[in-house]
């Protein structure tokens, strides 16, 4: 069993020592490397703008809903904490309660103490309603994303360091046959064993690279799906944040009612200020300009005329079939334009610094 532990440990150790010597000749241009495809690529680039931006949006969110930093991310990321989090008083809860203590001390009887108590009652309320708000905001969208992170995306980075891995196999079980079959090794005694060696191993390489392109590939499309219901969670966290204000206003404009019923309040509370202008008075600032079109912002080219530069979503996906397209995936978003002299049925693409015809049929013009 010992002796079988040696064995296994030694031919890991060979096989990360092979492919630390394949990555470092590639890096050096001294070895060939297999490349993946456009579309394969694109798919990795848009699984790693997935992962960013939700971990991002994750980030901000946490700040929104709870703004104390000393309470913030981790009261309402598992379980045991949510709990807590719940049994917790949030800060309008406990403004409240002091309100209404300061009230009972001053005298409930008296005109002051008893709008204290009413004001902290309404301020009181106004924490639970904020209370129900981010509990639901952390059951149907943060819980949601933060699954996403650490089931699929994990999921998928793991396959993709398996890919890289064969692929390292494989360029260096490339390399082998080549070796074997060089001139200088055609003078050793065994070297058509060699070849068929070296043969057997590149076939093993290739079909564990092939099976594993395919899981990786698989995964990858999958995000299409994340984003899906990606989307429906942020219409459950949007639905949860109209319920708040619209629980919050109803809840002033009740206790604004109360006070204004108030003897010696000169009519109670002042009115909202109406938005269709500033508090008299104050000045105003000046009107910011409004954002230059698309034409302006792009850089000058050109390749590419400076009028009918518009955005597009694409559609479905197009693989792109020689060097002059340019290959996109569903639901992006490029900069398209047309030039002199161009087929009607296609448009330039342009996303980043990679530049294609794509054909028209495949996109909406936004």
């Amino acid at each position: 069993m010992a002796m079988d532990n040696v064995k296994k440990f030694a031919g890991q150790a060979g096989t990360f020592l092979s492919r630390a010597k394949q990555y470092t000749e590639e890096k050096l241009g001294n070895a060939e490397k297999t490349e993946l495809d456009a579309r394969f690529e694109n798919l990795l680039q848009r699984a790693d703008r997935t992962r960013l931006w939700t971990e991002q949006i994750l980030a901000k969110m946490g700040a929104v809903l709870e703004p104390n930093p000393n309470s913030r991310m981790e009261d309402f990321v598992n379980t045991k904490l949510d709990r807590r989090a719940r049994d917790r008083e949030s800060n309008s809860e406990q403004f409240g309660s002091a309100m209404i203590d300061g009230g009972n001390e001053l005298g409930p009887g008296t005109q002051y103490g008893a709008t204290l108590i009413q004001v902290g009652q309404s301020q009181r309320k106004i924490g639970q309603i904020q209370r129900e708000y981010v509990q639901s905001s952390l059951t149907n969208y943060i819980v949601p994303l933060r699954t996403f992170l650490e089931g699929d995306m994990k999921t998928i980075t793991k396959e993709r360091k398996i890919l890289e891995n064969v692929r390292l196999d494989l360029d260096a079980a490339k390399g082998k046959v080549r070796k074997a079959r060089s001139a200088e090794a055609s003078k050793a005694p065994n070297h058509e064993e060699m070849i068929k060696a070296a043969e057997a191993e590149l076939r093993k390489a290739q079909a564990d690279f092939d099976r594993q392109y395919e899981i990786t590939t698989l995964l990858l499309e999958g995000i299409t799906s994340a984003h899906s219901t990606h989307l429906e969670r942020l219409k459950d966290f949007v639905e949860a944040e109209q319920t708040y204000y619209a629980q919050c206003s109803q809840t002033m404009t009740e206790l604004q009612q109360q006070l204004g019923n108030i003897p010696g309040t000169m009519g109670g509370i002042r009115p909202p200020r109406p938005v269709s202008g500033p508090p008299q008075g104050v000045a105003t600032a000046t009107p910011t300009p409004s954002a230059p079109p698309l034409d302006a912002m792009l850089p000058e080219d050109k390749s590419r005329p400076q009028k009918g530069v518009r955005k597009a979503k694409v559609l479905y996906d197009y693989d792109a079939g020689d060097d002059s397209e340019l290959s996109v995936l569903a639901d992006e978003v490029i900069t398209v334009y047309s030039l002199p002299g161009m087929d009607s049925d296609w448009m330039m693409g342009e996303r980043g610094s990679q530049r294609g015809k794509v054909p028209l049929t495949y996109m909406e013009l936004l």
